[in-house]
């Protein structure tokens, strides 16, 4: 009786919603209604069942539902709007009007919401992300991932199917909505595929359904809670769901109804007409910009930095990192926040074996699968979990610079130390030599930037991250550096040192000029630099750790002293130099530029001979600052 009662109110829930979805989108004239009818269902029972309360959207322990086709928002909204996250008219007059929190695609500024999406393919690793956040904060909860069939077609998904199964994430359940069509027609003839046999291979156990049968549907999400694996619900569902005239039809995909056709379509349902009604609310709507604040995710804070390791010889950065993120480890081992790094099989090469030894449980190996670990490293970061992934520049930034813009909607606290960046990376050539990370991380509005310039240096910043919300890049080459040492030969990044970020760090002090230097280049330049004073020349050598944000005082000063110079290993169209010349423009100052950098994809070799072929060697550097003085 009490499930028989429970699937009356799915049916009463699921008219409410249809006709929701079906005003909105004939309201915007634009939107996604077929997909919605079809996932309708499926939605409204999962949430008859999980965990959770639109009082405390953010309690700890409540169940997740991510939804990976962003594009199904009028079922989202309609069926948060049911559960009373917020009031449904105002979803419905609202949906895709400009300034308004229900958008296109679902996102985290709507209550309820546990993941902006829009991008297909990514959810599952946000939801496998959230599942593995479960067990490491030993907070338990289901994990719900909601998925087209057509969606099936992207290969990220078979990286977080792997993942999910090698980490057993018996909480994870992810459930596809199977109408077989999507923008182009059949997925059939889209692209062929083997949903159920492709699941089953990568070793999660599949239960099929019909998704639009209450019963059915409540007996496959307790048959697969009984299951002690990673499990997919096969959905099968109709796009168009309800209205005769739109099932079947892979239009439906993203057309909406006329006002004709929504008055037919709601005289089917046997539902009342009230599009006149939302036409007023929209058109009084004013937009608030506070509505549009997503709620943050936050560290605990109790993470403590410990003590600085001071290198005296020479050595890569990328070993400086390794040794601090082990130690940072070995000192938290008993803190509330947890502390992870995430790799993707470089563990030799970006140095994070050690803190595999010291924290084996925390140490989570995603394989070579970066798009994947972009994603799920981007949930845990948002699950109160100081997250550290690292790879190699290439991959770690350039490859999956999609899922870092999401992350950086999605607001995570994500920290990426990336090595082999710019033109220090061995022979490999040009492949693996990332020299466009600058111009790429000054696209996203939210990620800060930080190119450590020795091991002294790289070990103070990693601590001071250590507690720091919000995302990072954190860059680093392949090769040993000198230590930077001040005019006397003392340590310049010394035990003193705190590092801040924004601040330029003025190693070299003249009256002929000034140079600033990111990254790498830093040790050629300062050798560049000392051997011009022998000469009777003195130039200011800013090193600047924060490419993305210089301050106006360094810029002002060097303006003073006539001509500039940026060196960076940088494609020189998009890095430290163009910075500083948006700098210049945006004070209204006028100096003249010479930006030293990249400007070919490099041969391959080794980095003396790659410095000497890009002039960022010490004798080039020498002959174009004299040349340009």
């Amino acid at each position: 009786m009490i499930k028989q009662n429970l699937i009356a109110t799915l049916q009463n829930q699921a008219l409410i919603a249809r006709t929701a979805i079906l005003h909105m989108t004939t309201l915007a004239a634009s939107g996604h209604p077929g997909g919605s009818m079809s996932s309708i269902d499926l939605l409204l029972a999962v949430y008859s069942q999980i965990k959770h309360d639109p009082r405390k959207p953010y309690m700890p322990d409540r169940d997740r539902v991510v939804v990976s086709n962003g594009h199904i928002s009028p079922a989202v909204y309609s069926t948060l709007g049911i559960h009373k996250y917020f009031e449904l008219d105002d979803a419905i007059a609202l949906f895709r009007k400009f300034g308004s929190i229900y958008e296109g695609h679902i996102e985290r500024t709507v209550p309820g919401v546990e993941w902006t999406t829009g991008n297909l393919g990514q959810g599952l690793s946000a939801g496998a992300g959230f599942a593995m956040a479960s067990v490491i904060n030993k907070t338990p909860y289901k994990v719900f991932v909601l998925m087209g069939d057509g969606e099936q077609q992207k290969g990220q998904i078979s990286e977080a199917r792997r993942f999910a199964v090698k980490y057993q994430l018996n909480n994870l359940c992810a459930i596809v909505d199977y109408n077989r069509l999507q923008i182009s027609g059949s997925i059939e003839d889209v692209m062929p595929q083997q949903i159920r046999a492709n699941w089953e291979s990568d070793g999660w156990a599949v239960i099929e359904t019909d998704g639009h049968d209450f019963a059915k549907i409540l007996d496959s999400l307790d048959e697969a809670a009984g299951i002690d694996k990673p499990v997919m619900i096969l959905a099968h569902t109709v796009m168009g769901k309800g209205v005769s005239f739109m099932e079947n039809l892979a239009k439906y995909h993203g057309s909406t109804l006329t006002e004709s056709q929504l008055d037919e379509a709601l005289k089917e349902l046997g539902a009342v007409n009230k599009l006149r009604d939302y036409r007023k609310a929209r058109t009084e709507f004013v937009y608030d910009l506070t509505e549009h604040k997503t709620a943050q995710f936050e560290l605990k804070g109790d993470l403590t930095a410990g003590q600085p390791i001071v290198y005296d010889t020479e050595n890569d950065n990328r070993s400086a990192w390794g040794n601090a993120i082990a130690d940072l480890a070995k000192i938290n081992e008993k803190a509330d926040t947890a502390l992870v790094v995430v790799d993707c099989d470089l563990a030799a090469s970006v140095k994070t074996g050690d803190f595999a030894k010291v924290a084996p449980d925390r140490f989570i190996q995603a394989g070579i699968m970066e798009h994947n670990a972009a994603v799920l490293s981007g949930a845990l970061s948002a699950s109160g979990i100081q997250t550290f992934w690292s790879d190699f520049g290439m991959f770690g930034i350039d490859e999956v610079y999609n899922m870092h813009r999401l992350n950086d909607i999605n607001h995570t606290n994500l920290k990426v130390a990336v090595t082999h960046v710019g033109i220090d990376v061995g022979e490999d050539g040009k492949t693996h030599q990332c020299i466009d990370y600058i111009g790429l991380a000054r696209n996203l509005y939210n990620f800060k930037l930080i190119c450590p310039a020795d091991s002294n240096q790289t070990d103070r910043i990693i601590r001071y991250l250590i507690n720091k919300p919000g995302n990072y890049f954190i860059t680093m080459g392949r090769s040993k550096l000198p230590v930077i040492r001040n005019e006397e030969g003392a340590i310049f990044y010394d035990m003193g040192y705190n590092y801040e970020y924004g601040k330029e760090d003025q190693l070299r002090i003249g009256n002929h000029g000034t140079v600033f230097v990111t990254g790498t280049p830093v040790g050629r330049a300062l050798k560049a630099i000392d051997s011009l004073r022998d000469e009777g020349i003195y130039l200011n050598l800013y090193y600047v750790s924060s490419p993305l944000e210089i301050s106006d005082d360094a810029i002002e000063k060097a303006v003073s002293h006539g001509v500039i110079f940026s060196i960076e290993d940088h494609n020189v169209h998009s890095g430290l130099g163009s910075v500083i010349a948006d700098k210049l423009v945006a004070m209204g100052l006028r100096a003249p530029l010479i930006k030293l950098g990249i400007k070919q994809y490099p041969f391959a070799g080794n980095s003396d001979e790659v410095y000497k072929w890009a002039e960022l060697d010490s004798i080039s550097l020498i002959k174009k600052i004299k040349a340009n003085l």
